[in-house]
C-alpha cells in the first residue's frame, strides 16, 4: 500500500507534464499560423518545428498531433497569402498623349519636293562694243519693261546715224533728178527728137538712184540700232538677280551684263517613280509647304519619258508667286492631289505601331481605363495633315494613345490626368490623398 500511494503522486505529475507540453504544442501551431496569415511563410515554418519539437520531449502522441498541427499552419496560410496576387502596372496620361478616332477629310496624292525656281531668267548682254558710261539699277531691283538699265558712250554711233540720214537725203534728190530727166527723154523720145539709146540711159539711171536710196535707208537703219543699242533696256519686268558691269568699263558685243529673274509664277520640277506618275495628271492641284507657309500650285507639263538611270518621270508644277512672297531657290515640300477622301475614320500617324514579329500596325486603345492592343488596316495617309485613315480595327469614338509615353503593355490602367481634373473638378487623378495616421 505505501508504495501504491507512492507511485501515485508520480503518475499525477507525469500526466501533468504531458498536459503542458500538449498545450505548448497548440500555442505554436497557432502562432505558426498566425505568422503566416500576414504572409510570413518563414516563421509558419519555424513555428510548426518548434511545436514538434516540443511535442516530441513531451511524449510520442502529443508530439504527432502538434506536429501535424504545425505543417497544416505551414500549408494552409501560406497559400492564402499568395492568392492576393501583384496589382496590375498603371500609367497617367496627358491628354495630349490621347486621340479619339473620328470622321474626317483626308487627301491622297503623290509627294514632291524639289526647289522653286523662276519661270523665266534672262540673260541681257551687250549688243555693241563700246564703253559702258553708266548703270542705273543694282541687284534685288524689281525693273519693269522697257527700262533704261545702262547706257554707252554713243557719239560714235550718233555721228554714224547722222551720215546715214544725209546719205539718204542725197539718195532721195538724186533719184528725183533722174526720174525728171526720164520724164523729159521719153517726151523727146516719142517726138523723136532723141535716140532710143539716150532713153535708156534714163531708165538705167532712175533705177540706180533707187539703189542708192535703198542702200542709205538700209545703212541709216543699221546706225540707228547701234544708236539705240547704246541704251540699255530690260527686256521684260522681274527683278535684277546679277549686276556684272560698273560704269567705265569696256565691253566687247555680246558681253554679259545683267540677269533679269521673273518671279510672278515659280516652277519646280520633281521626280515621281514610274509606279506613281500614271496618277499624275495636267491640270491637278498641288499643296506646297515652303518657308512654312502653304501654297497651292498646278501641274503644268508632266515629262513624256522616264529617266533610264533613275525610273522616274520629271513633272513640273507651277506655283503663283504674287508679291514676290516667295524667293527662287526655296525648298518645299508638296503632294499632288490625285483624289479626295471624305467622312473616313483617321488616327494620327504617331498613334500606329508596328508589330516585332509580324510587322503588322496595331494601336493601343484605352478601354475604360484598361489598355488594350488593337491590331488596324491602315489606307490612305495624308502626310501634310499627319493622319493616317484605318479601314479595319476601330470604331468612331475610340480613344488611342499617341506618341512615345513609355513602356506600355496589354492591360495596364490608364488615367488621363487632364481629363479626370476637368470631370473631378479637383485633383487630378493619379494624386492620392495621404492615408489617415494611425
Amino acid at each position: 500500500m505505501p508504495s501504491i500511494n507512492r507511485t501515485a503522486p508520480t503518475l499525477s505529475a507525469v500526466a501533468l507534464l504531458l498536459a503542458l507540453a500538449s498545450s505548448c504544442s497548440k500555442d505554436a501551431a497557432g502562432s505558426s499560423a498566425s505568422g503566416d496569415a500576414k504572409g510570413d511563410g518563414p516563421a509558419a515554418r519555424d513555428g510548426a518545428a518548434a511545436g514538434g519539437a516540443r511535442a516530441a520531449g513531451g511524449g510520442a502522441g502529443g508530439g504527432g498531433g502538434a506536429g501535424a498541427a504545425g505543417a497544416a499552419g505551414a500549408r494552409g496560410p501560406g497559400g492564402a497569402g499568395g492568392a492576393g496576387g501583384r496589382p496590375s502596372p498603371s500609367i497617367t496620361l496627358a491628354t495630349t498623349d490621347v486621340a479619339t478616332v473620328a470622321p474626317t477629310t483626308i487627301e491622297d496624292g503623290v509627294a514632291l519636293t524639289g526647289d522653286l525656281r523662276p519661270s523665266e531668267t534672262i540673260d541681257v548682254r551687250s549688243r555693241i562694243e563700246g564703253d559702258l558710261q553708266q548703270v542705273y539699277v543694282r541687284e534685288g531691283q524689281q525693273v519693269s519693261a522697257g527700262q533704261l538699265l545702262a547706257r554707252f558712250e554713243a557719239s560714235e554711233q550718233e555721228s554714224s546715224r547722222a551720215s546715214a540720214e544725209a546719205d539718204r537725203v542725197a539718195a532721195r534728190a538724186e533719184l528725183a533728178n533722174a526720174q525728171w530727166t526720164l520724164e523729159q527723154n521719153a517726151s523727146l523720145f516719142k517726138a523723136g527728137a532723141i535716140a532710143e539709146r539716150d532713153l535708156k540711159v534714163s531708165q538705167q539711171a532712175v533705177a540706180t538712184s533707187q539703189a542708192r536710196l535703198a542702200a542709205a535707208e538700209a545703212r541709216l537703219r543699221a546706225s540707228g540700232n547701234e544708236a539705240r543699242d547704246t541704251r540699255v533696256l530690260a527686256p521684260a519686268s522681274g527683278v535684277i538677280d546679277k549686276r556684272l558691269v560698273e560704269g567705265g568699263v569696256h565691253l566687247a558685243k555680246g558681253a554679259p551684263m545683267f540677269t533679269i529673274v521673273r518671279n510672278q509664277t515659280l516652277e519646280l520640277a520633281a521626280a515621281v517613280p514610274s509606279r506613281q506618275a500614271a496618277a499624275v495628271r495636267v491640270g491637278q492641284v498641288v499643296h506646297f509647304m515652303a518657308d512654312a507657309r502653304r501654297f497651292d500650285g498646278k501641274v503644268a507639263r508632266v515629262s513624256p519619258t522616264i529617266d533610264p538611270t533613275t525610273r522616274a518621270v520629271t513633272v513640273y508644277v507651277q506655283v503663283p508667286n504674287p508679291g514676290n512672297t516667295l524667293r527662287g531657290g526655296t525648298f518645299a515640300t508638296g503632294r499632288v492631289v490625285s483624289r479626295t477622301l471624305t467622312n473616313v475614320l483617321t488616327v494620327p500617324g504617331g498613334a500606329l505601331r508596328q508589330g516585332q514579329e509580324d510587322g503588322r500596325p496595331f494601336v493601343y486603345r484605352i478601354d475604360g481605363k484598361t489598355l488594350n492592343v488593337a491590331p488596324v488596316q491602315v489606307g490612305v495617309v495624308d502626310e501634310q495633315l499627319g493622319l493616317a485613315q484605318i479601314t479595319e480595327g476601330l470604331q468612331a469614338g475610340d480613344k488611342v494613345v499617341v506618341g512615345n509615353v513609355g513602356t506600355l503593355g496589354r492591360g495596364m490602367q490608364v488615367t488621363i490626368a487632364g481629363a479626370e481634373q476637368k470631370r473631378g473638378g479637383g485633383r487630378p487623378q493619379g494624386s492620392q490623398a495621404s492615408p489617415p495616421s494611425r
